[in-house]
C-alpha cells in the first residue's frame, strides 16, 4: 500500500485518474524502482507484469521491486516475482492492516518472506494520518516485524507517516536489522541526518519533485550516494510534471532527473548510484 500522502493527493487507486504519461526519454544509466505495488498498477497475470517491466525496461529501469500491504497483496507479491526476474517482492502487513492480526496471518508472512525471490519485510512502521489502526496495534505490528527482519537477514522497508519519532524510538528500542530502508523519505535534513548517522537507507519518490517540497529537496542534497534509493510508489505519487495521473515503474526517470537537479549531478551518476545501492541492500542482480 501507499503511504497515505498518496491517495489523499490523487485518490484511492490507479483507476479513475487520468491515462498513464508517455514514456520519458531512456535514463542515460540503468536504476531499479525500490518499491511499487504492480497489483494495484493494474497488473493481475504475470503477462501483466512482463508488459510492465518491458516498459519500464524500454527507459532504463531494469529491475522493481513490488511491495505488499496485506496477505492478499503478499501472495501475489511472491507470485510477481516468480512470474520476471526483473521482479522481486517485500512481504508484509501495512500498519493500517493491524487492527487486528491473527497468529495465523503473521505465520503466512513469515512463511512467505522466506521465499527466495522475497528481498524486504515491508512495508511495515506506523501510520498516524489514517485512523484504520489504534497506535498500540502498529507499533505492536511494527515491533514483531523488525523482529522478522532480523530472524530472516532481510532488509526492513518502512512506512513513515506522521510517525517519525516513534518510528526512531522503536528502532532504538528493538535494535535495527543489519539494513533498514525509509521508503518515500517523507522527513527533513535533520531527520535525513539522523538516519544516514544511523546507518539507514533513505528512498525517495515522486514527491521530491513537487514545487513546495524544499525540505525534502535538502534532505535528498545530503544523503550519501551510498544511502540512497529511488522508487515510484506506484500508480501513486506520480512525479513533476505528470502529479495527479497514473504511475507505473517507467515513470521513474522523472523522479530519477528531479533528484539529479537537486544534487547537482548528472542523472548518469544518480541512476547508478541507486542501482548499486539497490543490488546491495536487497542482495539483487540486474545483468541477468
Amino acid at each position: 500500500m501507499s503511504t497515505g500522502s498518496e491517495t489523499t493527493e490523487q485518490g484511492s487507486g490507479a483507476h479513475g485518474r487520468r491515462p498513464r504519461p508517455e514514456p520519458p526519454e531512456p535514463l542515460a544509466a540503468p536504476t531499479v524502482d525500490s518499491h511499487t505495488h504492480l497489483d494495484a498498477c493494474g497488473c493481475e497475470t504475470g503477462a501483466d507484469v512482463t508488459a510492465a517491466m518491458d516498459r519500464a525496461q524500454a527507459v532504463g529501469v531494469v529491475g522493481a521491486v513490488t511491495i505488499a500491504d496485506d496477505l492478499t497483496a503478499a501472495r501475489w507479491a511472491v507470485g510477481a516475482a516468480h512470474a520476471d526476474p526483473r521482479v522481486w517482492a517485500a512481504v508484509a502487513l501495512h500498519p493500517t492492516r493491524t487492527a487486528s492480526v491473527s497468529d495465523a496471518d503473521l505465520a503466512e508472512i513469515e512463511r512467505l518472506a522466506a521465499d527466495d525471490r522475497v528481498v524486504a519485510v515491508g512495508e511495515t512502521g506506523l501510520d498516524y494520518y489514517w485512523d484504520a489502526s489504534p497506535p498500540a496495534a502498529q507499533q505492536d505490528a511494527f515491533r514483531w516485524h523488525i523482529g522478522l527482519a532480523k530472524r530472516t537477514g532481510k532488509p526492513l522497508m518502512i512506512h513513515d507517516r506522521d510517525a517519525h519519532d516513534d518510528v526512531l524510538r522503536i528502532l532504538r528500542e528493538e535494535g535495527p536489522p543489519e539494513q533498514v530502508v525509509f521508503h518515500c523519505f517523507s522527513g527533513d535534513a535533520a531527520m535525513a541526518r539522523e538516519c544516514v548517522d544511523a546507518g539507514y537507507v533513505l528512498s525517495f519518490a515522486g514527491p521530491v519533485t513537487f514545487k513546495r517540497n524544499d525540505e525534502l529537496r535538502a534532505a535528498a542534497e545530503l544523503v550519501p550516494a551510498d544511502q540512497f534509493l529511488v522508487e515510484t510508489d506506484a500508480p501513486f505519487l506520480t512525479p513533476h510534471p505528470h502529479r495527479g495521473r497514473a504511475n507505473e515503474p517507467y515513470v521513474l526517470p522523472w523522479t530519477v532527473r528531479g533528484i539529479a537537479a537537486t544534487r547537482g549531478q548528472d542523472e548518469g551518476i544518480v541512476a547508478e548510484a541507486a542501482r548499486r545501492n539497490a543490488e546491495r541492500v536487497f542482495g539483487l542482480s540486474t545483468t541477468g
